[in-house]
């Protein structure tokens, strides 16, 4: 039986906030080999193709039980989608579908 892996979505807030998400919705999760501040950041976008917000990838950000941006940065190639499970007030938690 395969593992499910559950991610934190993060920095939400500055593309919208989480009350345009409900739990069902698919995203697109990319490399951003362009980050300066983070050379494991993955990038997120919703259906529109819009950027949404990132992959949490620090201990602040991450919550318990899900996996951080540098833990699942291999395992992407060029884009991998994902489901929104839960959404929270800042934050929303998927599950890649793999």
């Amino acid at each position: 039986m395969k593992k499910e892996i559950y991610i934190t979505i993060d920095q939400i807030e500055q593309f919208g906030g989480c009350t345009r998400f409900r739990s069902g919705d698919k995203l697109s999760l990319e490399k951003d080999k362009e980050n300066a501040y983070d050379d494991e950041a993955i990038s997120v976008f919703d259906k529109y193709e819009l950027l949404c917000g990132y992959v949490a990838n620090s201990v602040s950000s991450v919550a318990r039980g899900t996996y951080s941006a540098g833990r699942i940065y291999d395992q992407i190639k060029t884009t991998i989608q994902c489901e929104v499970c839960f959404v929270l007030e800042n934050c929303l938690i998927a599950k890649l579908m793999v």
